[in-house]
């Protein structure tokens, strides 16, 4: 027992694929296509994918958005948790990641429920909002652009709806979050994110250490 999250070694960490991670072989070679890429560092971890997997089919969530696609890993793993009547608005401003993205949901056979937004996602959630959409996501998921981190929570929380989950990636930032030395604008934003959603009477909140780190605020209702 421990009073305290226990540190993977990279032992550890082997050990946890070896006896937890159930990773289709469309995610393994998207994921292993991926490490190659010269931005690989921003795709989530297979264990994170494999947890938010299990929170789609445990609230039963059809309708997602997800902010931030990068080559499409959380996607693609959304995706094939959804029903078949499941709809992911994927929102994302680079169409040389998001081909990637595209050419696995096709191989994945889930591109029927993906639509692709290649616009700055703040203009994206805003046309949701006027389509009438508010309060009708089941989840939410941000992982782009820190600066912009509490826009986009704040607009995700109008899009879900009441029980309805807002994730947010790299909320521990390789520790830079807990080092004063680190004053970026991206360590900054995500402070700022952090401190806005421990004080949110909207929400409840867990702050998990999965990947680099990985809330799930729960909208009140």
């Amino acid at each position: 027992m421990s009073s305290h999250t226990l540190q993977l070694t990279p032992e550890l960490y082997e050990y946890l694929h070896s006896v937890s991670l159930r990773e289709p072989e469309v995610l393994r070679q998207l994921r292993e296509e991926t490490a190659r890429h010269p931005r690989a560092a921003m795709q989530i971890s297979p264990e994170q994918g494999q947890f938010m997997s299990m929170l789609i089919q445990i609230l039963g969530a059809k309708r997602i958005v997800e902010i931030g696609v990068f080559t499409g890993y959380s996607s693609t793993i959304m995706a094939m948790a959804m029903p078949e009547d499941g709809h992911l608005d994927a929102c994302d401003v680079d169409e040389d990641f998001t081909s990637i993205a595209r050419r696995y949901w096709k191989q994945a056979g889930v591109e029927e429920k993906i639509e692709l937004h290649l616009a700055p996602a703040l203009d994206t959630l805003e046309q949701i909002k006027r389509d009438g959409k508010a309060g009708t996501y089941d989840l939410a998921f941000i992982d782009a652009d820190k600066t912009n981190y509490l826009h986009y929570y704040r607009q995700c929380l109008e899009l879900v709806r009441p029980g309805g989950l807002v994730l947010v990636d790299n909320v521990l930032w390789g520790g830079d979050v807990a080092d004063p030395t680190q004053a970026d604008e991206d360590t900054e934003g995500i402070r700022k994110l952090n401190r806005h959603i421990h004080q949110d009477p909207l929400v409840e909140l867990s702050m998990l250490p999965i990947g680099d780190g990985l809330t799930i605020a729960r909208k009140r209702g």
